[in-house]
């Protein structure tokens, strides 16, 4: 079993650039296992056959490989820290701050910035990237249309302002829409850009290997101006900051010194 998931991390790698060994293998072989025996298969190197082949199976594999779990304003504590403390602070320091929403998944993560950001600056100069590995979880936050309990945290008055609702299901408006650029990126092996004013980044390195964490880090410090800040999320607490030159600025905030 050991054997055949190496071989398959060795063929995925070489056919889409993602190193799933700098994952925790427990967790995605089990992810992995329940997904192919669910499609009829019995083994990884059977799974793999399939897939180099099939496009739309592929796109699963992705899917179950990338963990697709988002909501608007998701712990609403502290988004509420970011409008009324992060963001007056990078404002002060540059009126058009370059921010970026990586591993965005769906979306919400990337609009729910622009609406902050909309209570402290015309939409017209906000510019947030938004990237992931997953084209189809991107191709949905494009479209900006949510199930009603994705917004279960969302200021009513935001939701009132920014979304058009149709029955239970409510899409972002176009003004938002057009504050957001997604690309697609692989945050363990792409570089980054930069140098960013606040980089949000939460509830994904959970999933990967400390030493794949821990690069990442220091990618995002690199690529933060000093002064920026770092967001996570509420189960990613970095205990050592210094080590990747941050400070602490609030819970789950980290400045770049």
């Amino acid at each position: 079993m050991t054997q055949d998931y190496e071989h398959f991390i060795s063929r995925i790698y070489q056919k889409t650039g993602i190193n799933l060994a700098l994952y925790k293998e427990a967790q995605m072989k089990r992810r992995l296992t329940s997904l192919y025996q669910k499609k009829g298969y019995s083994s990884f190197k059977e799974f793999f056959q399939v897939l180099d082949k099939d496009q739309q199976l592929m796109n699963e594999f992705l899917d179950r490989m990338t963990i697709n779990v988002s909501e608007f304003y998701r712990n609403a504590k502290r988004w509420e820290v970011l409008d009324k403390s992060i963001v007056p602070e990078l404002l002060s320091r540059n009126p058009n701050p370059k921010i970026w929403s990586a591993a965005c998944s769906t979306g919400e993560e990337p609009y729910t910035l622009a609406m902050v950001l909309s209570k402290h600056m015309p939409l017209s100069r906000i510019q947030v990237l938004a990237t992931d590995i997953d084209e189809n979880v991107m191709a949905k936050a494009r479209r900006g249309v949510y199930a009603e309990r994705s917004l279960n945290e969302a200021p009513k008055d935001m939701v009132k302002k920014f979304f058009r609702q149709d029955g239970s299901y409510y899409t972002v408006e176009d003004d938002i829409k057009k504050t957001v650029t997604f690309k697609k990126q692989n945050l363990l092996a792409d570089r980054f850009g930069g140098p960013f004013d606040l980089i949000v980044c939460r509830n994904v390195l959970i999933y990967f290997t400390e030493e794949a964490k821990e690069s990442i880090y220091q990618k995002f410090s690199a690529a933060l101006r000093p002064g920026g800040i770092l967001f996570v999320g509420s189960t990613e607490q970095i205990f050592n900051p210094i080590t990747y030159d941050f400070e602490t600025a609030d819970t789950f905030f980290y400045r770049k010194k």
